[in-house]
């Protein structure tokens, strides 16, 4: 006879929680809560706040740029960059059409800046082809129907192509072809300081081929809020103008400030580490060898892995590692709650950020290979996944 289901646990919490939803989920650790406690602070919008100007010129420093701006988030580090490069209303922005900016900012460009967004199709490497983009240019470029062509926007590293680093030749061949028709290029570097360890480069050298970057603090480096918007010094000095106007003006934002400036320094050690586990995740997916999920090892080159599903729809799969039962503590000794996150019709997603160990890469490993287990004995006893949870159409 088939065997029961698992008995779930209703009163039970799990003993660990393995959360990989997102490197959003992160808590400030005990120095960068001490240094936000510290920290120095002044009105931020006199330019009075110390803390605020050092992390500025830091970030400046780093990314190779003249001047940089704190803001309260990556989103509008876009969207001020977007404003400042697109003065014009019904300026036409360059970007891949499954880009942060395109698709999960609110559609702030055409909202807010009035800017037209022509979208080309993504290569799996978070690319896009370079004679589209050239072509797209071109037909615009020389038209009097066509919006005008101001703008291209990149994302580095891909969060939809999983993590992947746009490669430092792909950075200088979009900047000279942006440089040949007059338009500028604006870097969403949420994740860029993941390129840059993964590239083993520094970041300046990733950044010199745009003219704006913004580099988010509260993902991968781990603090609570903020980002910052680096470029030129007259970009700059323009882009708090714009921040003034979308309410992005702050106080005594020194105490974030100081939280980000911990990330900032800390970034390579951890951002290494969350590499490595993330790389140790997917070669133990290939080593379940199940026919529940897969990865492509050579698309993980930062913290993100993107796991294709099949067999159960990735919502299940999400539901299943989350769920802890008698069974799993009566064959592992242990429950364990996995949070992913179903990015798509076929594929989950999983970050890791510094507050995953490798020994939590370790039970979320094991917690996957317990449920696929069970996955092989419900095929085994021709319990198989209903039509709807197989992704065929």
């Amino acid at each position: 006879p088939p065997p029961p289901p698992p008995a779930r646990c209703p009163r039970r919490r799990p003993q660990h929680v393995v959360d990989l939803r997102s490197d959003t989920v992160t808590q400030p650790g005990a120095a960068m809560r001490s240094a936000m406690a510290r920290a120095a602070v002044g009105d931020d919008d006199y330019g009075e706040d110390p803390t605020v100007n050092e992390l500025q010129q830091l970030a400046a420093r780093i990314l190779g740029m003249e001047d940089a701006l704190f803001v309260p988030t990556a989103t509008m580090a876009n969207l001020i960059a977007v404003m400042c490069h697109c003065q014009r209303r019904g300026a036409q922005l360059m970007l891949g059409a499954q880009a942060h900016l395109h698709v999960y900012e609110h559609g702030g460009a055409a909202q807010v800046a009035g800017v037209h967004s022509q979208a080309l199709p993504d290569l799996p490497d978070g690319t896009v082809d370079l004679e589209q983009l050239e072509l797209a240019i071109r037909e615009a470029h020389g038209s009097r129907y066509h919006p005008c062509p101001e703008l291209i926007c990149l994302e580095n590293t891909h969060s939809s192509a999983g993590g992947r680093a746009l490669p430092l030749t792909y950075l200088q061949q979009v900047h000279l072809l942006a440089e040949r028709y007059g338009l500028r290029v604006h870097m969403d570097g949420a994740r860029l300081m993941n390129a840059a360890v993964a590239q083993d480069v520094e970041p300046a050298r990733i950044a010199q081929h745009c003219d704006s970057v913004s580099l988010c603090f509260s993902k991968g480096l781990g603090a609570p809020a903020g980002a910052v918007l680096a470029g030129r010094r007259a970009f700059v000095a323009e882009a708090w103008r714009v921040r003034k106007l979308l309410g992005g003006g702050m106080r005594q934002a020194g105490v974030l400030a100081a939280a980000a400036r911990i990330g900032l320094e800390q970034a390579e050690e951890t951002l290494r580490r969350d590499h490595d586990n993330a790389r140790r995740f997917a070669q133990g997916i290939e080593e379940l060898n199940s026919p529940l999920c897969s990865v492509s090892l050579a698309a993980v080159e930062t913290n993100i892995v993107m796991v294709e599903v099949k067999g159960l729809s990735p919502a299940e799969l999400c539901t299943d590692l989350q769920a802890v039962s008698e069974e799993e503590l009566a064959e592992t000794g242990h429950t364990v709650s996995v949070l992913l996150f179903p990015w798509s019709e076929r594929t989950v997603r999983a970050v890791w950020h510094c507050d995953v160990s490798a020994h939590d890469t370790e039970l979320a490993l094991n917690k996957l290979g317990f449920v696929a287990r069970k996955y092989q004995e419900k095929l085994a006893h021709g319990q198989g996944p209903s039509p709807r949870s197989t992704g065929e159409h």
